[in-house]
């Protein structure tokens, strides 16, 4: 079933916010400074391709509280608010909630992606 999710997730505008996690990399990436935070926006840029079956979890220390922080001012609030955004539009149809839903968990994920580890739960089989 994910497979189809991600599918669908992608040509529904997947790309779009995977799109804005790659520019925000590459921008980050260009400064030494900041590529450390660019590599961090390309591993999420994969996540944002293919969201369903992955989780994400958070943690860090005082590091990532202060990355996230400086992250939040440049980068992250626009993010946020337009995978929010996204997220309500798809939320309008009973269709698009499970798509609305993975553009929530990229929200919340665009607010504290330091300290954060991408994960796929183990399946249960059959």
């Amino acid at each position: 079933m994910s497979v189809l999710g991600n599918l669908l997730w992608f040509l529904l505008g997947g790309w779009i916010v995977a799109l804005g996690w790659l520019l925000s990399g590459v921008f980050w990436c260009l400064t030494i400074v900041g590529i450390p935070v660019g590599l961090q926006c390309f591993k999420f840029a994969s996540l944002a391709c293919w969201p369903f079956g992955r989780e994400v979890v958070f943690g860090g220390g005082t590091v990532s509280l202060l990355a996230n922080l400086l992250w939040l001012l440049l980068s992250g609030i626009p993010m946020a608010l337009g995978a929010a955004g996204l997220g309500l539009a798809f939320c309008v149809t009973l269709i698009g909630i499970p798509f609305g839903l993975q553009c929530f968990k990229l929200a919340k994920l665009a607010l504290m992606p330091f300290g954060a580890q991408i994960v796929t739960p183990l399946r249960r089989p059959l």
